[in-house]
């Protein structure tokens, strides 16, 4: 996304008429270095925060979470807030272009005046009192010529920050899809977690009435009803726990999606299938996509121009000034020919004391620099060790998944002899969960890698 601000150029009434403002004091913009071993598999990032990230969610084929996403897009109040900021950062772009141009004023106005009889005057003459009126139509113009570049840099700086706003405003919008995907899968987890307790639950409440049984034909003692009953109930604690984490997934995605927690509902839905494969081998350009990345270096930019702002206070401002219009004391004289009136001069204002101020603003721009210097890099080395640890966690769980299937075949179905275990009484619910759990993992670990990659690949 380019703003229609960087379609705009400083070449109005200075350059036209007087040429000056081909000088601008203050460093240029240079993107700085960032140091990264020489091995690595990664390029250094350039900001294409405006490329489209695409409907991503879509990969994971869910018509619910599609729903969700839409919601979220539509109804997220912070994404609202956040789209504000961005008109109103292009506002003050606006604002600032708008010093590549005079300022023209039209001040038409009427006086009807009496003048004193007995007013001081240098001469012993007397002056009788008079009435008369004044009708006036001026246009005002005035016009700071730009010899230094503030103006030039003044609008760098509010046009890169507006640019950085925009970066901010993707990658939040960014954050937000992640955080309904995540939470969603979450949730999805969550409820094929709360299947398994519930069929524990059946099983557990199947061992005790046989060991009710069993006492009642004298093949088992009172310790074990009781440990029956433990167990029974420890998987009802459980269960518990686990329904208030799903309603609290619940109430997060409600947030999310501009919603009151106690109007939304997801019905349940235990977690199915496996998550959409993503190439390893993905190119390095796709780390240009992110928006907090480009954020930092459009914030940099603005930095930069700053510092150029400071130097220019240190020089001397020109600025012109002109009046032209008609003047009258009958309305019906005011536009002939006779009635103009017009004046035009230059004024030059010299910085001469200002008690360090003009040094400490400067100091103060530069210091700031080095800050988003320093912030830059940093974003840019986090960019790329998000991308290697999602990477490096999609790996895993997909080792982790193979090695499970593996011992599935070789032993049958896992799942199917720990449930068999329930019945007798002689497992526990949570080998399955933890043979079932890794699938959300690689849900969470898959998403993650997309955010870092900066959407869709």
């Amino acid at each position: 996304m380019k703003f229609w601000i960087s379609k705009i150029r400083p070449h109005f009434f200075g350059i036209a008429v007087l040429g000056f403002t081909s000088c601008a004091v203050g460093p240029n913009y240079q993107k700085p270095t960032v140091d990264v071993p020489p091995n690595w598999r990664w390029k250094k990032a350039e900001p294409q925060e405006a490329q489209s990230k695409g409907e991503w969610w879509k990969f994971f084929r869910d018509e619910k979470l599609d729903a969700l996403e839409e919601e979220a897009l539509k109804n997220n109040q912070d994404l609202k807030a956040s789209f504000a900021r961005v008109d109103e950062s292009r506002a003050k772009a606006r604002v600032s272009a708008s010093d590549f141009f005079p300022e023209l004023h039209l001040d038409p106005a009427f006086q009807r005046q009496r003048t004193s009889a007995n007013a001081p005057i240098p001469f012993p003459i007397k002056v009788p009192s008079i009435t008369q009126n004044s009708f006036s139509v001026p246009f005002d113009l005035s016009y700071e010529v730009d010899l230094w570049g503030r103006v030039r840099r003044s609008f760098e700086s509010a046009r890169d920050q507006a640019q950085a706003t925009n970066a901010d405003q993707l990658n939040l919008l960014l954050s937000i899809t992640a955080d309904v995907a995540r939470d969603y899968f979450s949730l999805r987890e969550t409820d094929l977690e709360l299947e398994i307790l519930r069929q524990d639950e059946a099983y557990r409440g199947e061992a005790l009435d046989l060991q009710e049984k069993r006492l009642k034909a004298g093949l088992t003692s009172q310790l074990d009803i009781s440990r029956a009953k433990n167990e029974l109930f420890l998987v009802r604690g459980d269960l518990s726990q686990a329904k208030a984490r799903r309603s609290e997934l619940e109430a997060n995605l409600a947030v999310l999606c501009g919603q009151t927690a106690s109007s939304f509902k997801v019905s349940e839905y235990p977690l199915k299938g496996t998550p959409p494969s993503i190439p390893v081998g993905l190119p390095s350009s796709l780390l240009e996509r992110r928006p907090d990345v480009a954020f930092a270096e459009r914030t940099l930019a603005a930095r930069n121009a700053e510092i150029g702002v400071a130097y220019a206070a240190f020089f001397p401002s020109v600025h012109l000034t002109g009046q032209a219009g008609m003047l009258s004391a009958e309305a019906s004289d005011l536009f002939s020919w006779e009635s103009r009136v017009w004046s035009f001069g230059p004024s030059v204002s010299l910085p001469l004391f200002s008690n360090g101020r003009n040094l400490a603003t400067l100091k103060e721009a530069r210091a700031a620099y080095e800050e988003a210097v320093a912030h830059y890099r940093q974003q840019v080395l986090i960019a790329f060790a998000d991308v290697e640890q999602s990477l490096a966690q999609v790996q895993f769980y997909r080792e982790q998944e193979n090695a499970l299937e593996s011992a599935q075949q070789e032993s049958a179905s896992v799942v199917d002899l720990i449930q068999q275990k329930y019945k007798t009484g002689t497992g526990s619910y949570f080998e399955v969960i933890t043979a079932q759990r890794d699938l959300g993992l690689r849900y969470s670990a898959s998403i993650r890698l997309i955010k870092a990659l900066g959407g869709s690949w």
